[in-house]
């Protein structure tokens, strides 16, 4: 699916699909041919899920996959990390998102003859993943091999309005001739995603950290299995984690004649298989309704009464008002949410797919998490990681604020294990797993995972925008506050004084990793203190906001966690104290107190056979070198962007994004937003793009493992923050526009304390209509208007900012030097290019000569 290498100016929409294979549908993602070359990544594509369940887009045969995949959000199975060499205070308790039982099994046999799409002889074939309806629909035309053409047609949603529950319909028609007919509907636990005949495919050669712990063991256990009618109920419990799930199925039949059903149901597997004579013309219809429900206390016999619950519902209600409820829970969720692209129905598809998988991650999460790839795949082993805060919920303050709210109030729940993960660091507060399912920390190399105490920041972050946005005072009051306290302790903490000769005292942090995973455990990393800085302020800004307006919610405030004045103001003089640290000699931020000081690592003679880095070089390797795997001092940019000037933002932009490698999908989409603010607008795009279609276009050859949902939320960011020039740093919403020059306009939405605004940027105006509620105040380039119901405004613009063709020059700094007195030259690992590589002895050499000069 990906397609050639683009230049920088190019801003013409790629192709990144087949589009023979997948037509142009603004509302629609449309396959017209089936193709086992890639599975993986149509299974990711076309899965359907509502943030609690999830169904991958496996066929209905069962037999042809990359890997099959039902997943539960939060469901979960754990093991002890074993280290080869042990440390006090290592993670201990490794968590892996479980495959649970697989109902979307439906085969076909026609006179004994199966269904199988890799070998069949299909006259027509299309699968519509419906983005307005919530289904997946297919429709196909088998030529059986005695010749008789076969109508197979089938629907599977999973929904948004009844979390617990999934519905598949399937209909056969045959056209020719009367045959016998079989349809063999499974509920299969299938043991990590396995087939039932054979293995899947190899692992990779190469170890990829991105994909879940592959657990050897029995995983579900069996503590019940019965069928009653057409009602089958299986029941299990985790080995480790002492989960349980109840999973149940039952089956309709609308036949004009006879049929038989024989039902088998044992621990790990259980069917029906209907059997008719069929005519030419008649349609045997089959519905499967399934329904979840887990726990992490409850047995699994209770568990089955709540499925059966949820299936009395549906058969009393009828499954017309399940497929109604889904159309109308989403024309809901697009009334909100939508984002218009004028006059490109390709970008617009791209555009949807991505914020429609938004709704997939975590519309009924309910008090989980949202998982790196949702509910979708195994990839991260179904983890939490900071990703939700600062890319997903962003989204989600501004269009569904309960969805938001309900994953803030995750990380409350987690807040415990987060003080005692803190305490097991020598820390006072609360330091939050860097990544987990059950709030315990999952990530074994604590280099790039638990050293990235930023996320407490980045917790604090959402907080604070989540209260700002909905005017949420009684979430702060009695759950928000307590993380933003225990967030400002570990960092008052954490940090420590020092004198600074001629600067007086600063407050400084070491042995932290910031965003960038190529640089890590370093001192003074400028987006962690940044952050760190915020989350000072925010949490002393909030707790004399209690005291003034809340003294009841204060009072217990200081009851639960002795807050007291004197250390209000430690966090006050800390934020302001903090080191932020400059290069004169660059004129930029450096990344940490010693990034100048490594040697650049060169990109553009690394070979594409070698990227990405992670899964080529040692990480020793990559960290003694400049190479960033994403944006870091660039999102500190945007996500601080009020104490920066847009000339430290040009530099610094200027400086990292040429040493950026982009091996991480959550750095796109922020490249982009600082692109275009700074003006160079033909790199935002292609940021953008490479964004858009980081899972439609399998642009980092991982979109089998599960969507992207940190690069799904990015779009929209990358649309309101960087497009539509969207900010929200202070007390009234500003936009300072920068629309592609290609594009006609650009329209999405924005909610605030019950208010929603529609904006349309167009390339010489803005205009705001007020779609539900009273109104509110925006700017637009420093100037502030009034919105009411009554008209929309139009505010003129007269250019879209600065327009700065190309991108940063790669070797700007190359033989600039350094505040030591060395040269910046490019280079590599001796093993990628041994004659391009600086040796110490050259490197040596070049700062002499350099004194040399200085001398005469």
């Amino acid at each position: 699916m990906k397609a050639a290498k683009r230049t920088v100016g190019d801003t013409s929409a790629p192709d990144y699909l087949d589009r023979l294979r997948f037509p142009v549908d603004p509302w629609r993602l449309v396959e017209t041919e089936f193709s086992k070359e890639d599975l993986g990544v149509t299974e990711t594509l076309f899965a359907v899920g509502n943030g609690y369940l999830g169904l991958r887009g496996n066929v209905e045969d069962g037999h042809d996959a990359h890997a099959h995949g039902t997943f539960i959000n939060g469901f979960h199975e754990t093991w002890k990390i074993l280290h080869a060499e042990e440390a006090y205070g290592f993670a201990r308790t490794g968590q892996t998102i479980v495959n649970v039982p697989d109902p979307k099994i439906i085969r076909l046999y026609v006179n004994d003859e199966p269904l199988l799409l890799s070998i069949a002889d299909l006259v027509s074939y299309s699968r519509v993943l419906d983005m307005r309806e919530g289904v997946l629909s297919r429709d196909l035309l088998w030529r059986t091999p005695s010749g008789n053409r076969v109508r197979v047609r089938s629907k599977r949603m999973v929904s948004f309005a009844q979390r617990h529950l999934a519905v598949m319909c399937f209909e056969v028609t045959l056209l020719d001739q009367e045959a016998p007919i079989a349809i063999s509907s499974q509920l299969l636990n299938r043991q990590a995603g396995l087939d039932e005949y054979r293995a899947n495919p190899s692992p990779d050669v190469i170890a990829d950290p991105r994909k879940a712990e592959k657990l050897e063991k029995r995983v579900l256990e069996p503590r019940l299995h019965h069928g009653q009618d057409d009602r089958i109920v299986l029941g299990y419990q985790c080995a480790a984690s002492g989960m349980t799930l109840a999973a149940a199925m039952e089956h309709s039949v609308d036949f004009e004649d006879d049929y038989d059903t024989v039902t088998e149901v044992e621990e790990d597997y259980a069917k029906q298989v209907f059997r008719a004579r069929a005519k030419p013309g008649q349609t045997f219809s089959l519905t499967k309704v399934v329904s979840y429900h887990t726990s992490r206390v409850v047995p699994p016999r209770e568990l089955a009464d709540r499925c059966n619950r949820t299936l009395d519902r549906v058969r009393s209600e009828g499954l017309s008002t399940q497929f109604e409820d889904q159309r109308r829970w989403l024309e809901e969720y697009w009334a909100k949410s939508d984002v218009e692209i004028g006059g490109n129905d390709a970008i617009q598809q791209a555009v949807r797919w991505n914020l429609f998988q938004l709704a997939q991650a975590a519309a009924r999460g309910d008090g989980h998490g949202i998982a790196a790839k949702g509910v979708t795949g195994s990839g991260y082993g179904g983890h939490y990681f900071w990703d939700s805060e600062i890319y997903a919920l962003p989204f989600f303050t501004y269009t569904s604020p309960v969805i938001a709210r309900n994953a803030l109030r995750y990380r409350y729940r987690m807040l415990g294990q987060a003080e005692k993960r803190a305490a097991e660091l020598a820390q006072n507060g609360a330091l939050f797993p860097w990544r987990t399912i059950n709030g315990e920390e999952a990530s074994a190399y604590y280099a790039a995972g638990t050293a990235q105490y930023h996320i407490d920041a980045d917790i604090a972050y959402a907080i604070d925008k989540y209260v700002r946005a909905t005017g949420d005072d009684d979430f702060l009051a009695r759950e928000g506050i307590d993380i933003l306290v225990q967030t400002a302790r570990m960092w008052a903490d954490l940090g420590f004084w020092r004198q600074i000769p001629g600067n007086g005292e600063s407050f400084r942090i070491h042995g932290v990793t910031g965003p960038d995973e190529y640089t890590t455990v370093v001192n003074d990393n400028l987006y962690t203190n940044v952050m760190a800085r915020f989350n000072l302020r925010c949490a002393a800004q909030n707790v004399r906001k209690l005291q003034d307006r809340w003294p009841d919610q204060y009072a217990r405030l200081t009851s639960r966690l002795g807050v007291t004045d004197q250390e209000i103001a430690e966090w006050e003089r800390a934020a302001d104290g903090m080191a932020i640290l400059w290069d004169e000699q660059l004129g930029i931020h450096p990344q940490d107190a010693l990034f100048n000081e490594r040697e650049v690592w060169d990109l553009a003679n690394t070979p594409a056979e070698k990227r990405p880095l992670l899964l080529h070089f040692h990480p020793l390797v990559i960290y003694r070198f400049q190479v960033l795997k994403q944006a870091d001092v660039v999102l500190a940019l945007f996500l601080q962007g009020d104490y920066f000037t847009y000339e430290q933002k040009k530099a610094d932009f200027d400086y990292y994004d040429p040493i950026t490698t982009g091996d991480s999908t959550l750095s796109g989409v922020v490249q982009s937003i600082i692109a275009a603010e700074v003006g160079y607008h033909e790199l935002a795009l292609r940021y953008f793009w490479d964004s858009l279609y980081v899972d439609l276009g399998d642009l980092h050859a991982n979109a089998a493992d599960g969507v992207h949902v940190a690069s799904t939320g990015g779009v929209w960011s990358a649309l309101a923050y960087g497009f539509g020039g969207f900010r929200d740093q202070g007390d009234v919403l500003s936009f300072d526009p920068r629309l592609p020059d290609s594009w006609d306009s650009l329209t999405f939405r924005l909610s605030q304390r019950g208010t929603r605004v529609k904006v349309t940027v167009r390339q010489e105006e803005v205009t705001f209509t007020i779609e539900e509620g009273p109104g509110l105040s925006v700017e637009v380039r420093g100037e502030r208007f009034s919105l009411t119901q009554l008209q929309p405004l139009t505010v003129p613009l007269e250019n879209q900012g600065p327009r700065l063709s190309g991108a940063p020059d790669a070797t700007a700094y190359h033989g600039t030097v350094r505040a030591d007195g060395t040269v910046i030259r490019p280079s590599l690992p001796t093993t990628v290019n041994e004659e391009t590589t600086m040796t110490h002895e050259i490197q040596l050499d070049e700062v002499v000569h350099h004194y040399a000069e200085d001398e005469d």
